[in-house]
């Protein structure tokens, strides 16, 4: 290793430290090996070389680095959800690069309200009368609470004072927010006689409503809904917020998310803030979105929290190209942001996919077949509801799946499957067609190194 070291470095491939080198030829030489067993032996040539240089390309981003999503959970927290349109990439890569129009008048060239851009397209987008984006939507829940009811009380439904992923609690984010929870109803029915006796109190600031995101109630439940609760909210003078989740626009049934709530239904229903994320069903960035009353908007534009939760320039430029693509109506979206059009994508396309790619990867001593398969939306949306897809079974001979799947996750790019059956499942319909090539060399590098 200590010669290859010094060899490396008279090639130039040191700037990116020694450690980085011994790593990127690390790899290198198990490739190699991999290819000798199967056969085909290699030299220490300028292939091998090609080879460290491009492994030492992908090591300053060793953690964050492209995988190939395989799981068939379209929106898949851990791989970092939806993944952007190409629009999007563009637009965050150029207000990267240089100065960009953030928060500045250009006609009097002083300084303007952050993003106007972004506000603007979510006015059109929700009929909204004001709009404003922070970093996620647990931040849009927090900025919202404090904004509204600090030092106050929160009217929430027993039924949901959810925990989501992370430990993500609502009452604790009522209690970061500077407020204090009011329970109301039980944990399985909530009635609206519930919520009138909580708003009898005037510390009340504000209701909350949540949508219960990766669980479902079912049997003996009762819940308000938000045209009910608007009604009395109002009457009392006191703000409704809906905290919404995943994001679903209105107008757009893809499949997986029937029944869905969504951001126009919830304003037109009476919420006076709706709040959602930009990188669940809406296919953009990590964002939190805030759309409804502009008073209200401009109350937590004003709030402390603001300045600590708002978004940088490249996540704005490319969440507004995202919304950009949503203005042009639901053909576009299907076709353009990839989670969606992962979503939309035709069962009996992705079964002829898979079975191409089966054709290919079967072989002495493993099988590959096209099989049918089920996904998931992910990411909280529509947690009971699965999605017909297609994909491929792999199995090998004396090699067990989870030592299959985990060569798998080793590969570059990493490859993250399911095992489910006794056998590796690849869901082809979180594997865009441009993937399909790497797909076939990494399965090929883990089948043959048995």
């Amino acid at each position: 290793m200590n010669d290859l070291l010094a060899a490396g470095e008279e090639r130039g491939l040191g700037d990116s430290g020694r450690e980085a080198l011994r790593r990127a030829l690390a790899a290198a030489l198990d490739e190699l090996r991999r290819d000798c067993r199967r056969g085909r032996p290699r030299e220490l040539d300028d292939s091998f070389w090609s080879r460290v240089g491009e492994l030492l390309a992908v090591a300053p981003a060793v953690g964050v680095r492209p995988v190939i999503n395989a799981t068939g959970v379209v929106l898949h927290t851990n791989l970092g959800r939806a993944p952007w349109a190409p629009e999007a990439v563009r637009a965050a890569a150029a207000a990267a690069g240089g100065y960009a129009v953030v928060e500045i008048d250009l006609a009097g060239g002083g300084r303007g309200e952050r993003a106007p851009g972004v506000a603007a397209q979510l006015r059109r987008l929700t009929g909204a009368e004001d709009a404003l984006a922070v970093n996620n939507n647990a931040a849009a829940v927090l900025l919202a609470l404090s904004a509204l009811a600090r030092g106050r009380k929160v009217a929430v439904a027993r039924s949901e004072l959810v925990e989501i992923g992370g430990s993500y609690r609502m009452p604790e984010v009522v209690a970061a927010a500077g407020a204090r929870t009011v329970e109301c109803g039980t944990t399985n029915r909530v009635h609206l006689r519930d919520f009138a006796a909580a708003l009898e109190d005037p510390e009340v600031a504000c209701v909350l409503k949540v949508h219960p995101s990766n669980f479902r109630l079912e049997g003996f439940t009762a819940a308000v809904e938000p045209a009910e609760l608007a009604e009395l909210c109002r009457a009392h003078a006191v703000p409704l917020v809906f905290d919404l989740g995943s994001g679903v626009l209105g107008g757009d049934d893809l499949p997986g998310t029937a029944g869905e709530p969504n951001v126009r239904a919830a304003l037109a229903a009476g919420c006076d803030l709706v709040t959602f994320s930009g990188d669940k069903l809406l296919g953009g960035p990590q964002a939190g979105l805030v759309a409804g009353a502009a008073p209200l908007v401009r109350r937590l534009r004003r709030d402390v929290l603001a300045r600590c939760l708002r978004l940088d320039k490249s996540i704005l430029a490319a969440l507004e190209a995202t919304l950009g693509l949503h203005a042009l109506g639901p053909a576009a979206v299907r076709r353009r942001l990839p989670a969606l059009r992962a979503l939309a994508a035709d069962p009996a396309e992705l079964h002829r996919r898979a079975a191409a790619l089966a054709a290919r990867l079967a072989g002495p001593g493993r099988s590959c077949e096209a099989v049918a398969c089920e996904s998931r939306v992910g990411s909280g949306a529509a947690p009971t509801v699965l999605v017909p897809s297609a994909g491929l079974r792999l199995r090998v001979e004396r090699l067990a799946p989870v030592e299959l799947a985990a060569r798998l996750r080793r590969s570059e790019p990493p490859v993250i499957p399911r095992v489910q059956d006794e056998a590796v499942l690849l869901d082809l319909r979180t594997v865009a067609p441009g993937e399909e090539e790497t797909l076939v060399r990494v399965c090929l590098d883990a089948l043959g190194a048995t």
